[in-house]
This record gives structure tokens, sequence and C-alpha cells, in this order.
């Protein structure tokens, strides 16, 4: 395992060093990381830079070719990751393993995605040199990538949303060299992400440059990165604070460029009256198992639950409540995601309190926990509506449907909202769609946030403080446009107009002259 920052193809020292922390034992393991600085920084961003040129001219192919010898490596040293990794994270091999195929997958499909072509949005509007009173002139539009890119990883995903996550899958698929900010709390399992591109770069002949890591233990390499002058965009997920402080840089900047951050969600679930009566503790058992998946550590954790205040919520309170008294703690990632969760449960208050699971011994361990407020605390105590990132959960008594549309109306921004309903809850439903539409990324009918598919269809972001921009996904193909942007061409002649719109371009969707076809 490599421990160095890997710049253009080569493992560079670093001034200084950390080690990351075993969250099951809550003691350092071995080896030391290299720390980074504005120096290495810089030497990234610039072989990034020195790759741009070369790496966008790649074919759809060619770059195609290189996110699938990306899959292989990875998938090579999938022994070697899912070790270190239940080290470094204390998740379990199954979810390890799992999210590994789901890394590799999304580079695959990104990698058929670009062949395919329609992601460029090709538009051709012919020349009209007879038209009255004016002529038309001969536009072509296409995107083209927008150049260095820095991508941060997240702690909960050491694989799916770390060194070859999403963002790094559909920046490299864009024609994007990535400069990637490796995550301290599993930089093992980055290193060894990092070796599979380094590899899959140098068998497919991509420029040295096209991918960089850095490892960080504070705060100064991240700050670094969105500020140097050649990063045009960047994609992060993680907190509502540190997401905003680094936004606030990218705004702040001579040259401020687009920010895609993920920072928060509390992932409501609307628990219609029929479905309550008649469903309420499969629904009950089933919010539970999604809310304590994983410690609770998913960023479509379903936070809290609204429901019709009476007989049918205290009972699923009650089933809830037993769910949760039988589960057993469990280690987070990290001491300092334990230590916030545990500070968040004891500010709220004991009367609010329905459950709490067994609490075990461990620095990083901690037990699922269910609260019951009403609809007038819940709108009354603003701290309710803040995000634990955690196994924790707030079910809201209503006592009206009006009351409950009023909950809707005054929801922040979400990844997720969902609507647990019969057919005869359709008349409320119709009423609390368009409220949660507005609010949230994706709408979910009978089933639970916890999963999210890698697919074209997928949404994967909301309106603030889900997401810095509600147009944007993290997950599925629409990714990629994140790290394009249009340019149209006028009466260009045709040798010297990209390749998807040459006359002659094959096999690729177009719109022309206001109609879908295939050139």
């Amino acid at each position: 395992m490599k421990t160095e920052h890997l710049i253009a193809g080569e493992w560079v020292p670093g001034e200084g060093s950390f080690k990351a922390v075993a969250p099951a034992m809550g003691v350092e393991i071995e080896p030391s990381f290299a720390e980074g600085s504005e120096a290495i920084v810089d030497r990234a961003a610039q072989a990034a830079e020195a790759a741009y040129p070369e790496f966008a001219a790649k074919t759809r192919a060619e770059r195609a070719a290189f996110l699938r010898a990306c899959a292989d490596e990875i998938d090579a040293r999938g022994p070697q990751l899912t070790e270190r990794g239940m080290q470094e994270t204390a998740l379990p091999e199954a979810r390890l393993n799992g999210e590994r195929g789901r890394t590799i997958g999304q580079l695959r499909m990104f990698a058929d995605w670009i062949e395919e072509g329609s992601y460029l949005g090709a538009r051709l509007d012919s020349a009209m040199p007879d038209r009255a009173p004016l002529p038309r002139a001969d536009l072509r539009l296409t995107h083209l990538p927008l150049g260095p890119v820095a991508v941060f990883g997240a702690s909960n995903f050491p694989l799916a949303f770390s060194v070859a996550g999403g963002d790094t899958a559909s920046a490299l698929a864009a024609g994007c060299p990535v400069v990637f900010k490796g995550h301290p709390a599993h930089p093992g399992v980055g290193a060894l992400v990092g070796e599979a591109i380094a590899a899959a770069a140098a068998k497919t002949g991509m420029p040295a440059g096209v991918f960089s890591l850095v490892h960080g233990a504070g705060h100064a390499v991240g700050g670094a990165l969105v500020q140097h002058p050649l990063i045009k965009a960047v994609g992060f997920t993680g907190s509502l604070r540190g997401g905003r402080a680094l936004f606030n840089l990218c705004a702040a900047r001579p040259e401020p460029i687009p920010f895609y951050g993920e920072l928060g969600s509390v992932n409501p679930m609307f628990l219609l009256p029929n479905a309550l009566q008649a469903r309420g503790e499969a629904i009950a058992k089933g919010w539970i198992g999604s809310l304590t998946l994983g410690v609770g550590q998913f960023c479509t954790n379903p936070g809290v639950v609204v429901g019709m205040a009476g007989d049918a919520l205290s009972g699923f309170v009650e089933t809830a409540a037993a769910e949760v008294a039988n589960a057993a703690s469990a280690a987070m990632l990290t001491p300092g995601i334990a230590g916030a969760y545990r500070s968040a449960l004891e500010a709220r208050s004991d009367d609010d309190r329905r459950a709490v699971g067994a609490q075990a011994e461990g620095v990083c361990n901690v037990a699922p926990a269910i609260y019951e407020v009403s609809a007038a605390r819940w709108n009354a105590d603003e701290s309710l509506r803040h995000e634990v990132f955690g196994p924790s959960g707030v079910v809201v008594g209503c006592a009206s449907e009006d009351e409950m549309v009023a909950v809707a109306r005054g929801l922040e921004g979400q990844l997720t909202a969902t609507l647990q309903l019969d057919e005869a809850d359709h008349p409320l439903a119709a009423k609390l769609t368009p409220l949660i539409a507005r609010a949230a990324g994706r709408v979910i009918a009978n089933g639970f946030p916890t999963g999210v598919e890698v697919c074209h269809a997928m949404m994967h972001g909301g309106p603030y403080p889900a997401s810095t921009d509600a147009r944007s996904t993290s997950v599925g193909s629409l990714a990629i446009t994140r790290w394009m942007r249009p340019i149209a061409f006028q009466d260009m002649p045709q040798a010297l107009l990209p390749t998807a719109l040459q006359d002659d371009a094959s096999n690729l969707l177009r719109l022309v002259d206001g109609k879908w076809s295939v050139a």
C-alpha cells in the first residue's frame, strides 16, 4: 500500500504525516500517510492542467476504455480493499464488497454512457440563407469538459463516494482531469484505489496528470484545493458546516466556480392515515431497519416520520420503540462522528425520548434512539429539524390533515421525501405531493430511501441545504453534466467543428432542426 500523494503517476512524499483510527478499537493503525500542503496541491493542479488538453481530446471510446480499466483494477484489489476497509471503517465485509461492486458498476455505466454519445446534447440548426426578413446562420451546440476539477471523499462511503466514486467517474467520463482530496478516515482504502486508477491510466495511455490523490488530515489542504486558480469545479459530500465553508471559498474566488455539495438531509417520511391503520406495525419495523442501517450513516437516512396523532400512531411508536430497545449499539466511522451524534442526543429533551438501544463500550459505539413530538413543538423548535448523522429518528404527531400539510410546506431542502399510502390516502397525498416535490430531489411511495440505485433516472440531490445545486445529481448518468458547459459554433467550417457536430458524425443521437436523429 502506498502512503504518499499520487501526482501525475508518481508517489510524492509530504510534509508531516497522520494515521487512520480503527473505530472498532479507537486506536491509530499503521501505516502513516503523507500530509498535504499548498505546494502539493499546486503540483497536482498543475499536472491536471497539463493533462487537460490531451485528455479532453481523447475519443469517447478511449475514455470508456480507461473507465473500464479502472473498474478492472479496483476489482483485482478486492480482498485488499475489504480487509483495509474493515480496519479503517468498522463496516462489515458484505457491505464493503457490495460497495465495491457499486463503484465498479458506476464506472462501467459511465463508459457505456459516453460511448452512446447523447450526453453531449448535440443540437444542430441548419442555415436558412433565404429566410425573410433575416437569414439564419448555421448553429451547432455541444458540451465541452470544464477543465481540472477537485473531488472530496465522503466519510460514510469509502468506495462509492470516494476516490473512484460517482463524482470522479462522471468527471473522468466528461473529459476532466481530477485532483482528489482523500478522506482522512480511510486513507488506506483511498491509496489502494488510487493505485488502481494510476495502473489503469498507464495501461490505456492516458496523460500522467489525469488523476491525482492528495492526502490531508486537516482543513488546509481542502481550502487550498478549492481556491487554486486552475481548478474549475468541485464535488463534495459531507457535512453542512464543512461544505458551506468550501462553497463560500469557491464563491469568493476572483473566478467563482461551481461547487456541487451534498450537505445533509432528514429525509422525512409521511405516514398517511389509511396506510398507518392497515400496515403500521410493518412500516414501523421497516422504518427502524432503514433508520439503523449502517449505524444510520447514510445520507438518505429517514430521520423524521410525520403522522396523524392517535391510537394508530401510538401503536406505530410502540412497535418502533420495541425494535430500538432490542437493537445493539455499533461503531460509527470515526470518534468525531460518534461524539457529534452523542452530543446531538444530549441536547434533545428527555421528555421527547421514547426509546434508546443498548449501549456497549467503545469510543465509537453508539445506540439508536427515537423521539416523539407534536407538530406544534416541531414547528417551534428549529433544532429538531436539523440532521442528526446517525441512527436517531423523530416521530411528529399532527392534530389534523391541515397540520400535516403545514409541516410539508415548512420543509427545508431534502434529498428524499417518502409517502406511505394506500389508495384511500390519495386525496391527502395529492395535497402533499407538490409540497414535498418542491423540497426534495426524490419522492418515494411505499418504500424507504436508503437504497440509491445507480442508473439513468436517479436524482441524488435536492434544494439547499440538501445540496448546493438542486439541478444536479451525484448519482446516475446525469451527474456528467456537472463537469461540462454548453458551447455553440456559428458558421464554422466542418473541419474545425468537434466531431459530434460534424455532418458525418456516426452513431450519435442529435437534435437536428428540431428532430432527434442518429447521424
